[in-house]
């Protein structure tokens, strides 16, 4: 019992800290309890073919070619898209409304039907929608340095062929509101 009263009295306290403010320090804890949620996504089991995809996007992530996009802002039709094969989107995110962090969205339109990977050069992941409905994300792939040190996260899921996807993307510290996103086939065979 009193176990269970203390992780009530720590939810709380979070998000307690959550609600104050976005000064500095709460931001940055903040970021990180963020991420540590998006570390709940299972991790890839299968990573033969991944490490593959990221090495090929790695070398996108440093010699391009380059995109530089403004994400729309959350809440709002996204009219930015993401969908040139082979390019490093260099994207920012725009301050929230409310003051209180980033947030953004771009569209994506799957060719074929398959596993992508969003491969990302921040921890913190993304969000995938069709229309209004969530997609669920298959697993995450945290990429080694030694396979790529500009990229580091990969997210994987299932999409269909000419479907439009929203990718959702959100930051409570400046640092995490600019980033590098590759979309790559993770089922397809990359030459390099």
């Amino acid at each position: 019992m009193m176990k269970d009263l203390f992780k009530k009295s720590l939810l709380a306290a979070g998000v307690a800290m959550m609600l104050t403010g976005c000064g500095t320090t709460e931001a940055e804890s903040q970021e990180a309890a963020l991420e540590s949620q998006q570390q709940g996504l299972a991790a890839c089991t299968d990573t033969t073919e991944l490490e593959e995809v990221a090495e090929h996007a790695c070398s996108h992530a440093v010699y391009g070619p380059f995109q530089n996009v403004t994400a729309s802002p959350l809440g709002t039709p996204s009219f930015v898209d993401v969908n040139l094969p082979h390019t490093a989107y260099v994207v920012t995110l725009p301050a929230k409304t409310n003051g209180c962090g980033y947030g953004g969205a771009v569209t994506f339109t799957a060719e074929e039907s398959g596993e992508y990977a969003f491969l990302l050069s921040r921890v913190r992941g993304l969000r995938i929608f069709q229309g209004n409905v969530e997609i669920t994300r298959e697993c995450r792939y945290s990429i080694p340095s030694e396979v790529c040190s500009d990229l580091r996260t990969a997210i994987i899921a299932d999409l269909e062929a000419g479907q439009d996807y929203r990718l959702e993307f959100e930051s409570i510290t400046a640092a995490n509101a600019q980033f590098t996103l590759l979309v790559e086939e993770a089922g397809h065979h990359h030459e390099e």
